[in-house]
């Protein structure tokens, strides 16, 4: 491919993800591993993932919703109504931490480790085994990135394995994460919709609903997945601008709305709330199910 093939290739939108953080960092790890026929996009922020996304910059984003260690990430639940696109996919992303330093380093040498204060928290037991002093940082990738630059073999950076190899790192410590079982869920994010068929894989539905201000409206209105055999696999609640009587549930189950049960399941919710809102309707990843 010619220089400037490569140019209007890295231009493409339709070959475009775009993720929140810097190159090397998890997210854009899992942007890689779940689409690794497309480029990525950083982005200083969630809504501006969303806004190139909705602005045609890329088409697709992919957003982090919870992790195994540290919980959910409120704040997306924030963002999805405000803008309209949809969810169209999963990706489970193992969380692997290492520690990165400059070549000619050694474990000896190195006395400080910068990451972000998730990722240090995380390795927290394996660094104090190495007797490191943390230093938080905005990022994992950024912190890869500023070890690079110093070129000081005392510091290292705790970020994964593609920051390594972007930034021409050497990995004196890998897998230095605590539990390994350390797991990211990310949902994919588009501006039209698909249509997945339930035959063929296992589809999940995502919506948000707010239910009317009575007693025991969220009892009754969940009722008509457990009458009718659909299975919830998440439920959130948050009270946007702070209105306890606006509360908002973000819900996942398995099962296709066009399905039988579901529709009945989806009537019954309906009867209870205020509002009742789709966000996507998409194949689970198979990690799910492993």
């Amino acid at each position: 491919m010619t220089t400037e093939n490569k140019k209007t290739a890295k231009l493409d939108p339709d070959n475009t993800i775009a993720f929140m953080g810097v190159e090397g960092a998890n997210a854009d790890l899992a942007c890689r591993q779940k689409y690794p026929y497309m480029r990525t996009l950083p982005c200083a922020s969630f809504e501006d993932v969303f806004q190139a996304v909705a602005d045609g910059q890329a088409l697709l984003g992919l957003i982090p919703i919870e992790n195994s260690q540290a919980g959910r990430v409120a704040e997306i639940h924030q963002l999805l109504p405000k803008i309209n696109l949809h969810i169209v996919g999963e990706h489970f992303q193992a969380i692997e931490h290492h520690l990165l330093a400059v070549k000619g380093a050694t474990l000896a040498s190195v006395k400080d480790a910068y990451s972000h204060p998730q990722a240090l928290m995380q390795c927290r037991s394996h660094l104090r085994e190495l007797k490191l002093t943390p230093h938080t940082y905005s990022n994992t990738a950024t912190a890869a990135a500023d070890v690079a630059q110093w070129n000081d073999t005392s510091k290292a950076a705790v970020a994964s394995a593609l920051a390594a190899e972007l930034y021409g790192l050497v990995n004196l410590a890998p897998h230095i994460e605590d539990a390994k079982d350390n797991v990211t869920v990310f949902v994919a994010i588009a501006r039209d919709p698909i249509d997945p068929d339930p035959v063929k894989e296992k589809v999940l539905t995502t919506l948000l609903f707010t239910i009317r201000n009575i007693p025991a409206a969220l009892y009754k209105s969940l009722g008509g997945f457990a009458t009718n055999g659909v299975n919830i696999l998440k439920l959130e609640s948050y009270i946007p601008g702070g209105v306890s009587s606006s509360a908002q549930f973000y819900l996942t189950f398995e099962g296709h709305p066009k399905d039988r049960m579901v529709q009945l399941s989806l009537e019954e919710l309906g009867f209870f709330c205020k509002k009742v809102t789709i966000l996507g309707v998409y194949p689970a990843d198979p990690a799910r199910y492993r």
